[in-house]
C-alpha cells in the first residue's frame, strides 16, 4: 500500500474557477505537468502557466458539442492504473499513458438549474457525464490518485502541497475520496429526485452533505448529528451550540410561528405551546403569552415573528430559557440579552422549507406530506341552532392554528387571541379536557366566553358537557365521528356554538 505519492501529472477540468488560481501556481512551482479542456486550459493559459490539452493526449477530438471530451482511455487509463501492479504498469508503457496522480474536476451545476426554474432541455444538459465518471474513477483509485471534487478543498490541497513539497499522504487522498463519494452520491440523488417528480417510484432517497455533531442525542448516554446546514437557517448572536433536544423543539417553534401574521409570541416546551398570544405589539404579545403558564415558560423555546425592541428583551430577560429566536433584533435587545451567558439568541433567515416529513421505524422509514392546511372562518361549518360570532370564529381560526401544533390527543382553549390552557398527549381526550380546565383555572384565567378547539372528533357529548359547564361559548372540531350528533345534541342543550372544519390535525 502506498503511503506518500509524489504530484507528478495533473487533470484539471472544472466549472467553477473560484480560488483555482493560487493552486494552479504552485503545481507550477512544483512542476507538475498539467492537462486540461476547454474553458479551464483557456483559464490556465491565462496565468502563463504551461498546460497540454487532452485532446493532444488522447489524439481524439472534443466532440458532439462537448458532451465527450475526457471519455478516453488514456485518460481513464492513467487514473486507474494501479502504481503496484506490474501489468497495469506494463500497459500504461505500452500505450503510452502517463500516470495521472491529482484529479481536479467538479460538477455541472444541476440543482442550481433545476432552482433556476430552467427548461427540460437545459437541466439535462447539466447531467454531467464526463465529470462524474472522472470523480468515481479516481477517488475509487485513491491509493494513488488525489480527488478534489470541489472548489471548497482548493485551499486544503494548495497547503498540503506547499508543506509536503508536492506530496499527499494515504489518509490525505482517502479523506478527499470519502469527499468526492459524497458529492458525487448526493448529484446522483438530485437527478433521481428530479425525474421522480411527476410519477414517483417507490424508493426513498435522501442526501444532506453538511452537518453538525451535538453533544448528544435526547439523552446523554445518545450520540446525535444534525444533517443540515444550520448556518442557512439561522443566525447566531449569542450562546451555546444547539442541542438535540433544542433543534426538536425549535423546528416546532419555527412550524408553529409561521402560521401568524400579526405579531406574535410562541413560548414551546417539550413541542407543546405552553404560552401564546398575538398582539399589536411584541411586547404586548410576550406578556401575554407568558401568562398562559409561566411555570411550564422556565427553560422553554421562545420564537417570535417580529423584531424583538429593547423593552421586550428586558421582559423576557427576567426568565430563564433555552432558546429566543426571532427575525431581527435591535442592538440595544441584543445587548440586555447577551448579558445572559448560555442563552442561545438566533436570528432566522428566510429559507425554504422541506414539504416532506420523514422519520425511521421499525426496519424502514415513513415519509408523508408536511400538514400545510389550515382551516379558517371560511372553512368552518356551522352544526349547531347557536351560531358563532364573528370575534369567536376568529378564536376558534387561533385556537386551531395551535391545535394543529400540539401533540394529540389535545385540547385547546383560547380567547382574544391568546392560549389560556390547553390540555396535550394524553390517551383520553376527557383528560386531555380536564387537565386544561385545572390549569387554566390555576393561573387565573376566566373561561366564560373562551372557545375550545379539538384536533380529532368527540365520539361522545361528554367532552362537550363538560366545556360548557365551564364556560366555554363555541366549539371547533374537524368532524366525521358517527356520534357526531349526539355531541351537536349537547351543545344545542348548553345553547353553545359548534362549528366543523372537515380536517383533522393529528400529531403524534
Amino acid at each position: 500500500m502506498s503511503q506518500s505519492v509524489q504530484i507528478k501529472n495533473a487533470l484539471i477540468s472544472v466549472y467553477y474557477k473560484d480560488n483555482l488560481e493560487p493552486l494552479i501556481y504552485e503545481l507550477n512551482r512544483l512542476g507538475v505537468k498539467i492537462y486540461s479542456t476547454g474553458g479551464t486550459e483557456t483559464f490556465i493559459r491565462s496565468l502563463g502557466v504551461d498546460v497540454i490539452a487532452v485532446e493532444d493526449l488522447t489524439s481524439y477530438p472534443s466532440i458532439l458539442g462537448g458532451r465527450v471530451k475526457t471519455l478516453h482511455p488514456k485518460v481513464f487509463g492513467g487514473i486507474l492504473a494501479r502504481r503496484n501492479f506490474e501489468s497495469d504498469e506494463q500497459q500504461l508503457a505500452q500505450y503510452e499513458i502517463p500516470e495521472i496522480d491529482l484529479v481536479i474536476v467538479d460538477l455541472y451545476p444541476f440543482e442550481e438549474t433545476v432552482k433556476s426554474g430552467a427548461g427540460a432541455d437545459d437541466v439535462i444538459e447539466k447531467i454531467d457525464i464526463g465529470g462524474i465518471s472522472l470523480i468515481r474513477a479516481a477517488a475509487k483509485n485513491f491509493k494513488d490518485v488525489v480527488i478534489l471534487a470541489s472548489k471548497d478543498d482548493y485551499t486544503e490541497l494548495e497547503g498540503m502541497l506547499k508543506t509536503q513539497e508536492g506530496t499527499t499522504t494515504f489518509d490525505q487522498r482517502r479523506t478527499f475520496a470519502q469527499k468526492a463519494f459524497n458529492i458525487s452520491s448526493n448529484y446522483d440523488t438530485a437527478i433521481f429526485q428530479y425525474f421522480n417528480q411527476e410519477e414517483p417510484m417507490p424508493v426513498f432517497k435522501q442526501s444532506i452533505q453538511t452537518s453538525q455533531t451535538l453533544r448528544y442525542g435526547e439523552n446523554p448516554h445518545q450520540e446525535g448529528v444534525f444533517y443540515g446546514n444550520l448556518d442557512a437557517m439561522f443566525t447566531k448572536l449569542h450562546g451555546k451550540e444547539l442541542s438535540y433536544n433544542n433543534l426538536v423543539d425549535v423546528d416546532a417553534a419555527v412550524a408553529l410561528i409561521d402560521e401568524f401574521t400579526e405579531p406574535t409570541i410562541a413560548i414551546l416546551k417539550h413541542t407543546n405551546a405552553c404560552g401564546i398570544a398575538s398582539r399589536n405589539f411584541i411586547k404586548e404579545a410576550w406578556i401575554d403569552a407568558l401568562a398562559c403558564d409561566p411555570v411550564s415558560a422556565f427553560g422553554g423555546v421562545i420564537i417570535a415573528n417580529d423584531e424583538i425592541n429593547a423593552e421586550t428583551a428586558t421582559e423576557i430577560s427576567k426568565i430563564f430559557y433555552e432558546v429566543l429566536i426571532a427575525p431581527a433584533y435591535t442592538d440595544e435587545a441584543v445587548q440586555i440579552l447577551q448579558s445572559k451567558k448560555n442563552r442561545i439568541i438566533l436570528v432566522r433567515q428566510t429559507v425554504e422549507l422541506p414539504t416532506k416529513q420523514f422519520k425511521t421505524l421499525l426496519n424502514g422509514v415513513i415519509e408523508q406530506d408536511k400538514d400545510s392546511i389550515i382551516e379558517g372562518p371560511a372553512q368552518m361549518t356551522s352544526v349547531t341552532d347557536k351560531k358563532a360570532t364573528e370575534h369567536e370564529l376568529k378564536d376558534l381560526f387561533f385556537a386551531n392554528k395551535v391545535v394543529k401544533h400540539t401533540k394529540s390527543n389535545t385540547i385547546v382553549f383560547a380567547k382574544n387571541n391568546q392560549l389560556m390552557s390547553s390540555g396535550v398527549g394524553q390517551t383520553s381526550r376527557v383528560d386531555s379536557l380536564k387537565q386544561a380546565i385545572i390549569k387554566a383555572e390555576s393561573f387565573g384565567f376566566d373561561l366564560k366566553g373562551a372557545v375550545m378547539a379539538s384536533d380529532a372528533f368527540f365520539p361522545f357529548p361528554d367532552c362537550v358537557e363538560i366545556a360548557a359547564d365551564a364556560g366555554i361559548t363555541a366549539v371547533l372540531q374537524p368532524g366525521g365521528s358517527i356520534k357526531d350528533q349526539d355531541s351537536i345534541d349537547m351543545c344545542n342543550q348548553k345553547g353553545i356554538a359548534m362549528v366543523t372544519t372537515g380536517v383533522r390535525h393529528f400529531k403524534h
